[in-house]
């Protein structure tokens, strides 16, 4: 199962970016596959802080229309958001420990043990920062490049 990172989400709603209009083409041919995928609660939570933060979007979207967006998902069949698990702990310790993750990194760690846990198979993302986790296989569906 693929899930879909919180800049993946980003880019496909905030579509001004040079990349925006392609990632959103990237995730709608996704959704339309009919294949499930995934997003991990935590993404969508620092979705929802980034598009409606004043200071980070010129000028910030409103938090109705990003929670539409997140209702779109919600509403579709294939998508399943994903949570800790019981095992959550030890698999990110695992991980801050192996990658020597501290600080901000902390949260990628977070997202990764998530999806290993639920048996993610890729992560789709725009953030260099996932190759510290070679357990999860990441890759920006841009670019033909495989972390």
């Amino acid at each position: 199962m693929i899930a879909v990172d919180t800049n993946i989400l980003i880019y496909a709603f905030r579509q001004e970016s040079s990349h925006g209009k392609a990632m959103a083409e990237k995730l709608a041919t996704l959704v339309n596959s009919g294949t499930a995928f995934a997003i991990c609660w935590p993404s969508v939570h620092e979705f929802l802080g980034m598009v409606t933060h004043a200071t980070r979007m010129k000028p910030p979207s409103r938090m109705v229309d990003a929670i539409r967006f997140v209702e779109f998902f919600a509403r579709n069949p294939s998508v399943k958001f994903l949570h800790e698990m019981p095992d959550h702990l030890s698999r990110l310790g695992s991980l801050l420990i192996d990658g020597n993750v501290t600080g901000p990194a902390v949260h990628d760690a977070r997202i990764a043990a998530i999806c290993l846990s639920h048996g993610v198979s890729e992560l789709w993302t725009a953030d260099r920062d996932f190759v510290r986790f070679p357990s999860l296989k990441s890759r920006n569906p841009l670019a033909d490049t495989v972390g």
